[in-house]
């Protein structure tokens, strides 16, 4: 974050420090480095791994430390509430927009720069200096409703948070970004001045390797995945993931091979998505779990026969990264940030192709290697 320390005290500290980083001369610096990380309440796990290897890595160079407030439940905590969408939803607004900037404003002159995690949490911006704050630019997805209202329509009042989010980001000092797919969206809405801009890809956490044969097996016989040769499919369950493309490929998948199941990692099915499940006939052959350790994700890749990856958008496509790392086969998304991730080790078929989709699951499933 050097563009962002050139106004702290300690500026000539910090230039000596950066220096050294960039001669590789990795020295410790005395910089008070925050991490503002998501409310864990929110249920966003790569999030929360970007925040916790983030400070993992960079405590060895500088004070850094994670700091952040306890969730509000200040309206689902209320019994007839608890299981109310719309209180959720108030909450974390809340929790974003007042509770977090309201507990920083009073702390933050115990540190000398920040980084916020989520580019989604960017209005904590407009309660810290912003000369001596970074933030983490994953996707442009909070923004859609700004920048494609035609595709994404929301009410006044979401357009008008997602506006003062954007306003946060854009007060930073720098913003820094995963691929260069998101920095070419970043200059193509001319949202950020490029002087500020910094790329910082994403790393592996170390449970994520191939055996020692080179491929994607096993490594703790001790944990069965599935029952049944499975095909498996990691994140969120919202509409740019294009689930339903993933419903329907496994079920024509199925046709042909009848053994096969689904495993879905991370999402939440949505009432359309469940509507689906129902109509395809699939509700015994999908399983859907959350909050597995790293190891666990990690044994799924390599049990898995094919990882998939359908979604229309994306800003990194972490799990990609991931499931090769394990050495498992993926087939993803013809997406020039998906092919930027996954090189020439995934298999790409056109976004919402659903015969295209449906051929090339079932001609690497037939192949006897797999």
């Amino acid at each position: 974050m050097s563009a962002s320390l050139k106004e702290l005290p300690s500026g000539a500290e910090v230039s000596s420090a950066t220096a050294a980083m960039d001669s590789g001369r990795l020295t410790r610096s005395g910089l008070r480095l925050a991490i503002l990380p998501d409310f864990a309440e929110e249920g966003w796990p790569s999030m929360d791994l970007c925040a916790e290897m983030l400070h993992l890595h960079i405590r060895e160079f500088t004070d850094a430390r994670t700091t952040m407030p306890s969730f509000r439940s200040w309206l689902s905590g209320w019994p007839g509430l608890r299981q109310s969408k719309f209180a959720r939803n108030a909450d974390r607004m809340l929790n974003r927009q007042v509770f977090y900037p309201r507990w920083l404003r009073r702390r933050w002159r115990d540190f000398d720069a920040f980084h916020v995690v989520d580019h989604s949490y960017s209005a904590l911006v407009h309660g810290l200096p912003p000369s001596r704050t970074g933030v983490y630019c994953h996707d442009l997805d909070a923004f859609r409703c700004l920048l494609a209202p035609q595709d994404e329509p929301r009410p006044r009042w979401f357009r008008w948070l997602a506006r003062r989010t954007l306003k946060g980001l854009q007060k930073a000092a720098v913003v820094f970004y995963s691929t260069q797919s998101v920095r070419a969206l970043i200059e193509q809405h001319g949202l950020i001045d490029p002087g500020k801009l910094v790329w910082a890809p994403y790393g592996i956490a170390p449970e994520f390797t191939a055996s020692t044969e080179g491929a994607a097996k096993p490594r703790n016989r001790s944990l069965k995945c599935s029952e049944a040769p499975f095909l498996l499919h990691v994140g969120s369950c919202i509409p740019r993931k294009r689930v339903d493309v993933l419903l329907e490929v496994f079920a024509s998948a199925r046709r042909e091979f009848p053994d096969l199941r689904l495993v879905q990692i991370g999402g939440a099915w949505s009432e359309q998505q469940l509507a689906q499940i129902e109509r395809l006939q699939l509700s015994g052959v999908i399983v859907q779990k959350r909050g597995l350790s790293r190891a666990e994700l990690a044994e799924h890749y390599c049990q898995a026969k094919l990882v998939l990856q359908p979604s229309e958008a994306e800003g990194f496509g972490l799990p990609v990264a991931e499931a090769l790392a394990c050495g498992a086969v993926v087939v993803a998304s013809d997406l020039p940030v998906l092919r930027e991730v996954g090189g020439e080790a995934a298999v790409y078929v056109p976004v919402g192709d659903l015969p295209a989709w449906s051929e090339t699951i079932c001609r690497l499933l037939a192949r006897p290697d797999l």
